[in-house]
This record gives C-alpha cells, sequence and structure tokens, in this order.
C-alpha cells in the first residue's frame, strides 16, 4: 500500500506523520510500519510515527503515536503539537480537543514562537504523583527522593503524564549517566510496571535545560512530556513558582511552558513548533514492513530555515 506522509518536528523530536483517518490497519502492522519508517538506516528516520485519527465524543480529531520500537505510549507533546496541526488543516479550525491513548489534550494555534515558525499551545491535566500512575512499585510519592531499588543515588520526582517520568535536577547533564540508566529503566526491570523516560534537567536562572532518555526511543533531541514533567517538578521541588513562563531548553530546541501546580488544577501548558519538513509517499507492506523508495512531493524549504533561524 501506498502511505502519505509528511515528516515534522517538534524541538527536534522528529516524525512520519500520517493521516490515519481512513486507514484500516492493526496494531501489529502499524508497530511494523514504525519500526520501518523510524529505522535511522531506512528510507525516513524519526523517533516515531504519528497518526492522525478521527475523533470520538467530544473530541475534534485524535492522535497515536507509535515509538520507533513498535510500543504505543500514551502520549507525546511534541507530536501532539504536529498531529493537532494536521488536524487544524484537515478541518479548518485553530483549536480543538484530542483524543490520546488514555486521556485527551486540549490545543490551539498559538502566537509565533519565532518569526515564521508554526506553534501550538497544548495543555495537560492533571499531572500526578501516585505510584499506581507512574507505575512506580514504592509504597509512596517520591517528591525530590532518592528511588529505593533505582541504580542511581540522585534525587528523582516520578510523575504520570499520564506516560510514566523520572525527574533529577543536575548540576550538569551527564549524558553517559543518563543513558546508563535510562537502558536500566528501557530493560523492564520489577520496579516498574511499563519502563520510564529519565530526563536530567538543569536549572538555568528562571528557565530550564531537559535531557531525556525517552522510553522506546532512547537518547532524543526533546521530549515534550519531560519537559511539561520538568517544570511541573520544578514548583513542587520549590526551585520555581509555579503560574509562571520559562523557557525549557533541550538539544532540539525550546518550547515555553507553564506549569499551574495545585491551585490551577495541576496542569502544564506548553507552547512550541510544529513544523512540516517536506511531504512524501512510500510504498509498504503492512504485513512485513517491507518498504520501497521514497518519493519526496514537496520540501517545506521556508519551515526549515525559520526553525534553524530560532535555534541559532
Amino acid at each position: 500500500m501506498e502511505l502519505r506522509l509528511t515528516k515534522c518536528h517538534g524541538s527536534g523530536n522528529d516524525f512520519a506523520l500520517i493521516d490515519a483517518r481512513d486507514l484500516q490497519l492493526d496494531d501489529a502492522s502499524w508497530g511494523r510500519i514504525a519500526r520501518t519508517l523510524c529505522d535511522r538506516a531506512g528510507p525516513v528516520g524519526s523517533d516515531g510515527i504519528l497518526l492522525l485519527t478521527e475523533g470520538k465524543d467530544s473530541a475534534d480529531f485524535g492522535m497515536r503515536i507509535i515509538n520507533a520500537d513498535g510500543s504505543e505510549p500514551e502520549t507525546c507533546l511534541n507530536g501532539l503539537r504536529c498531529a493537532a496541526r494536521a488536524g487544524f488543516e484537515a478541518l479548518g479550525i485553530d483549536a480543538a480537543r484530542v483524543r490520546l491513548k488514555t486521556s485527551d489534550a486540549q490545543v490551539a494555534r498559538e502566537a509565533s514562537l519565532a518569526p515564521g515558525v508554526y506553534t501550538v499551545r497544548e495543555t495537560v491535566a492533571p499531572v500526578r504523583t501516585d505510584p499506581a500512575a507512574v507505575g512506580l512499585r514504592v509504597a509512596a510519592p517520591v517528591i525530590d527522593a532518592v528511588i529505593p531499588g533505582l541504580p542511581s543515588d540522585r534525587a528523582f520526582t516520578a510523575l504520570a503524564m499520564p506516560n510514566p517520568h523520572l525527574i533529577a535536577f543536575v548540576d550538569r547533564v551527564d549524558v553517559d549517566a543518563l543513558v546508563a540508566l535510562g537502558a536500566w529503566c528501557e530493560a523492564g526491570p520489577d520496579l516498574l510496571v511499563d519502563r520510564a523516560n529519565v530526563s536530567f534537567v538543569e536549572v538555568r536562572g528562571q528557565d530550564l535545560f531537559v535531557q531525556t532518555f525517552e522510553r522506546g526511543v532512547g537518547l532524543t533531541n526533546a521530549c515534550g512530556t519531560a519537559m511539561a514533567a520538568s517544570a511541573h517538578a520544578a514548583g513542587l521541588t520549590g526551585r520555581l513558582p509555579f503560574g509562571q513562563w520559562l523557557t525549557v531548553f533541550n538539544p532540539g530546541g525550546r518550547v515555553r511552558a507553564c506549569a499551574e501546580g495545585p491551585a490551577g488544577g495541576d496542569a502544564v501548558t506548553i507552547a512550541g513548533n510544529a513544523t512540516f519538513e517536506w511531504d512524501g509517499a512510500i510504498d509498504i507492506d503492512p504485513a512485513t514492513g517491507s518498504a520501497g523508495a521514497l518519493k519526496i512531493v514537496r520540501q517545506r524549504e521556508d519551515e526549515v530555515a525559520a526553525w534553524a533561524a530560532a535555534r541559532a
């Protein structure tokens, strides 16, 4: 079958976006497709694939994300911005409620983060700390504390966005240590119900720098839910005040974030780019994942240049 796709990214977290509203494929097929399209040595290469799906109940449309390993996480905020843009353009709207795997989110077109950068605002709530929601087999919530059984003596804050996050504030990100701990979590230890995303976070004045080892992906340029979780964790631990807009930097770029805290229903809002790089088509066999050559039908050089200027 021929799949039409758009290569896109949110803060450098890149995806192959597919309008799947009229496609009837089972989960195993999408998993095979994701592994093929995400392969960095293959025709596309990405952190995951995004599926724009039909709305249901009060949702205007839906989004699914399939990671590079074929797994399906609860959500992805960098991907959500890109899927939201596709939904806006398909339906001729500029705000929506989006159905996710286990929750929903509010999205809206936002003033440009930088000249020429298409920007989307997204709000998720509530952020949860109870161990059952996080999928952490401990007796009580973990807020800025060592986690028994985790092979690290760093203090972590454990949050559900609703996907699971372990956030450690550090003086300087040690990438080797982050990868080692992320790989340990990726191996599915008994401590974690379904693995976890691990982030090391630097407080830089009134802003944050976040680097993440993402569940099902590995070390990423950016992880939107990790940036949101880090903003919330900074408030929970008293490092930065709730209700304040801040810039969250990452290796792939930056977003604006505001964690409301308990007074605001534990909501977090992020505003960031949804950059479309090119549109193309590829023949792929859902039964095997084998793919033919990629055909690029439209390059979006202006958007790529605008994001490059924003990062400079």
